[in-house]
């Protein structure tokens, strides 16, 4: 990666992202009621490695109920509908505001894999983690575990201002299309099985 287009991705990110908020705005206020309603409750909120594997708490439209273990049970209609136009992402970003994320870049997981990460995969964290990223057009969460991270590592070796443009809009007709893919409910246990 260029160091000039990293500088420039992450001005890029934060006027973008300050401009999706103020235009979004009405529909926001509108979703907070109504996820409010579903849940009594607005926010699902996680620490998630950040850059160079620094917690950061990341923030998403609650669409689950609580004290339910299969997220296929827990997830509500209007869950399920938010899901399937990523409009659960929308408060990332203000993670993308603050700096703690991108718009593009390989997605925050969970704090406990960390430790399982192959040595090439561990590059993931040499970028701010990102709303949509390269694994996420190519397949999202119906690829396994180790597809998704070679993709993000792809993504890292070869990040440029034409590979993140080509993400963008790869992500807005999934968007449009509602062809979001959530995770299953298997998490990742590194290379000693095989996740489908």
């Amino acid at each position: 990666m260029i160091p000039c287009y990293k500088s420039v991705k992450l001005v890029i990110d934060k006027l973008a992202a300050l401009v999706l908020l103020v235009l979004l705005f009405p529909l926001l206020l509108v979703l907070v009621a109504l996820v409010y309603w579903d849940q009594k409750s607005i926010f699902f909120k996680q620490q998630r490695p950040g850059l160079l594997e620094e917690p950061f708490l990341l923030l998403k439209f609650k669409t689950m109920k609580d004290g339910v273990k299969r997220d296929s049970q827990r997830v509500t209609m209007l869950g399920n509908w938010l899901r399937k136009y990523s409009l659960d992402e929308l408060p990332q970003l203000w993670n993308v505001l603050k700096g703690e994320m991108s718009l593009i870049g390989p997605r925050p997981y969970l704090l406990e894999y960390l430790d399982l990460y192959s040595d090439v995969h561990k590059k993931r964290h040499w970028v701010l983690p990102g709303l949509t990223g390269w694994a996420q057009v190519n397949g999202g969460n119906e690829l396994c575990w180790e597809k998704k991270l070679d993709l993000d590592a792809f993504y890292v070796d070869h990040l440029n201002f034409w590979l993140d443009l080509k993400i963008i809009l790869k992500t807005i007709t999934l968007m449009v299309k509602g062809k979001r893919k959530d995770l299953p409910d298997s998490k990742f246990m590194g290379y000693t099985e095989n996740i489908g």
